[in-house]
């Protein structure tokens, strides 16, 4: 009725991008009512967005949310009753889309124009230059405030953790649940894999399944070390829109998170294939309201910020979330909208003709999007929310939120469509707080060694001293090191502090001993840890050795050692258990032996295994090398060659690996060090080298062209 057929054509003459023009039937009106939005940021004019408001608010029922209808419980309110755009602005933010799914400048932008009206930018997986954090507070702020933890652990490090106000983990999403967030081969560029310290042209993905995460006490170990890492920052999670997310959320809750996510099942991240984000999951309103009633049922709801994304570009949207239970609301394809986006659908493709979903030069020198726009916006959605809010006799957002008597089923005469019933969605709720209120104190969770280490440490590497300490350690003393890390990397970055700290601990530490730590400190234990080891440490020296000098073949740290970890030193004087190094992208280790899946998915730094080694060693490991001293020759059956290659080191690997050995007896004792280093000619025989096949071959191209040809 509006010329669709004439605007498919038009749009495929004027963006000839390989077919990638047409427009899905199924968002048809998304796409013709995006062109009015586009218009009306390029005047100025807010009648644009109101005719691109009124398209999508009444455009036929093409997601569950469409047919629910608000209704007013009391006598309408004058507009200047209601709470003003800024505050409603605050609530406001973007979806989690990675520099890299976008272009710098789409990402940029987003994050300036969030920061412009007081709400956040999500940052999405994959962390942003140092040269942005170091922006906040600018005219042009353009620090992501949200900054994602996904189980790739793409650009985390104790600087971007500090530089957060809230940091989510991302244990779902909506629009492609078992799958995770993933960026094609061609979109990593040199920059991108800078960013996310892997290798240029290397597809990238993080499934939902963490390495570190298999149960809900993993989610509460993980949000126990964030919140050392940063200690003001809320601590969110990313949850599904399924049936059942409701119990999920409230384990969430009380594994003493700040806030909960509900992701549906509409959108995409700008970088996945079609069949990722086709037909899957579940539309964020089933979430949302199955969640808003498991909370209320266990006197969780007070305490979390429940926020949720899907497709939200209206106020009408934001009214009907409000009302199912959201606090916060975030913007995804809209807010590209708002840049610019002719919904080509070629991200996935990088070919995006107007620079936003793009990594190619000549393309992004297209994007003509501003922050101004973007917050514009913004600014027109929150003046339609508070035209809502007004028709409804309420004067805020937090009058809004949970009221689901102030909605109804929606009748638009077409028997199938009316047939679908709506009432367990807006049955009444339970008692009790229906908004977020508030965290209660059980939620600081500080670590009580940690916290006494950075009160004794900090001080002295302020004023340039050398600090030595010395503390009993027990299992009950979790993430140490965290918060004396992260205010080291909120004071100097990642450069050298002026001081050094030295910390002796004995016996036997709690789980992420070491986390997150930073240059300038040096760990060493006398006994044993737990699981995390070293988990997304970025500098400085972690020394485990045995509390009798030797204690055989001991086992002296857990699991998912070295997690996500971006640089420094670990030795250790025993082995390890499962999962050691995974998405290792710069850390160097020596260790005795581990279990199985060592070096998984790993894109940098360098290990020594001076032991046996389970299976599955280097599964999709795209960067750095691992060392493994295997006299019974035993590793070849147990690497997965699916991108790796098991060979021979030569003279100067050797010379590597010994220096580091040597290194290893000084600071152990190591007697199996010691013992090889005396039968150094025999044991360097006895050593295999993991590495890439992508460095193998460069390693062959580059013997071959250093070999004098035959004449």
């Amino acid at each position: 009725s509006i010329g669709l057929e004439s605007d498919r054509r038009k749009r495929r003459k004027e963006h000839p991008v390989g077919g990638e023009g047409d427009i899905a039937p199924a968002d048809s009106t998304t796409t013709v009512a995006a062109r009015f939005l586009r218009d009306a940021i390029r005047s100025g004019n807010r009648n644009g967005y109101l005719v691109f408001a009124d398209l999508v608010n009444n455009r036929p029922p093409t997601e569950l949310h469409d047919l629910l209808e608000p209704v007013p419980a009391v006598q309408p309110l004058d507009l200047d009753e209601v709470e003003p755009v800024e505050d409603i602005c605050r609530r406001f933010t973007t979806g989690a889309m990675s520099h890299g799914a976008l272009s710098r400048e789409a990402h940029e932008t987003l994050a300036i124009a969030m920061n412009m009206i007081g709400g956040r930018s999500n940052c999405g997986e994959g962390g942003e230059a140092i040269e942005r954090y170091l922006s906040r507070g600018s005219e042009r702020d353009r620090n992501s405030r949200i900054k994602q933890i996904a189980s790739g652990r793409f650009g985390v490090t104790p600087l971007s953790c500090v530089y957060a106000d809230e940091l989510q983990i991302k244990m779902a999403q909506g629009s492609k649940p078992g799958e995770g967030g993933q960026i094609p081969g061609h979109k990593v560029t040199d920059e991108i894999a800078s960013l996310r310290r892997t290798q240029p042209g290397v597809t990238l993905i993080s499934p939902p399944p963490h390495h570190d995460i298999y149960s809900i006490e993993d989610l509460a170990q993980l949000i126990f070390d964030l919140k050392q890492v940063n200690g003001i920052a809320d601590i969110s999670v990313k949850l599904v829109a399924l049936s059942g997310v409701g119990q999920v959320a409230a384990g969430v809750a009380k594994a003493l998170a700040d806030g909960i996510h509900i992701s549906g099942c509409t959108g995409g991240t700008g970088a996945s294939p079609l069949s990722s984000i086709k037909h899957a999951g579940m539309p964020w309103s089933l979430g949302l309201a199955e969640t808003q009633r498991v909370l209320m049922e266990n006197g969780l709801r007070g305490r979390v910020k429940l926020s949720a994304d899907g497709g939200f570009k209206t106020g009408r949207d934001v009214i009907v979330a409000a009302l199912l239970g959201a606090d916060e609301y975030s913007f995804g394809t809209a807010a590209l909208l708002a840049e610019g986006c002719i919904m080509v659908r070629a991200c996935h493709r990088d070919t995006c003709p107007t620079g936003i979903a793009t990594q190619r030069e000549h393309l992004r020198e297209k994007f003509v999007g501003t922050p101004e726009g973007v917050a514009q916006y913004m600014r027109w959605v929150a003046e339609e929310v508070r035209g809502w809010l007004a028709s409804l006799g309420l004067r805020t957002l937090d009058e809004a939120i949970g009221r689901v008597d102030l909605l109804r089923q929606r009748s638009v005469g077409e028997g199938r469509i009316d047939s679908v019933d709506l009432a367990p969605l807006i049955a009444k709720l339970p008692p009790g707080p229906r908004h977020h209120e508030g965290g209660t104190a059980v939620q600081k969770a500080r670590s009580e060694l940690g916290d006494r280490l950075m009160a004794d440490a900090f001080r002295g590497v302020w004023e340039g001293d050398d600090v030595e300490l010395e503390y009993e350690i027990t299992n009950r003393d979790r993430t140490v090191g965290a918060a004396l890390a992260g205010a080291i990397a909120l004071e100097f970055g990642e450069s050298w502090p002026p001081g050094h700290v030295t910390v002796t601990f004995r016996g036997s530490a709690g789980q992420s001993f070491g986390a997150f730590l930073c240059k300038g400190l040096d760990f060493r234990l006398v006994g044993e840890a737990n699981d995390y080891v070293g988990k997304a440490m970025a500098g400085g020296r972690i020394v485990i050795s045995p509390p009798r000098g030797d204690a055989g073949d001991a086992c002296l740290m857990g699991n998912t050692v070295l997690y996500g970890a971006t640089g420094g030193e670990l030795f250790c004087a025993g082995t390890a258990g499962e999962r050691f190094a995974v998405r290792n992208s710069g850390a160097t280790a020596v260790v005795e032996g581990v279990g199985q899946h060592c070096a998984e998915y790993m894109t940098g730094g360098l290990l020594v295994v001076l032991g046996d080694v389970g299976q599955n060693v280097g599964a999709g490991m795209t960067g750095g090398v691992v060392y493994v001293h295997d006299p019974h020759h035993n590793l070849p059956t147990r690497v997965n060659r699916g991108l790796v290659d098991v060979v021979r080191p030569d003279l100067g690997n050797l010379e590597e690996v010994r220096n580091l050995v040597e290194r290893h007896v000084v600071l152990t004792g190591s007697r199996k060090g010691r013992a090889l280093l005396q039968e150094w000619e025999t044991a360097a025989e006895e050593f295999w080298m993991i590495v890439p096949q992508r460095a193998v071959k460069r390693i062959e191209n580059t013997q071959r062209e250093t070999v004098p040809q035959a004449s």
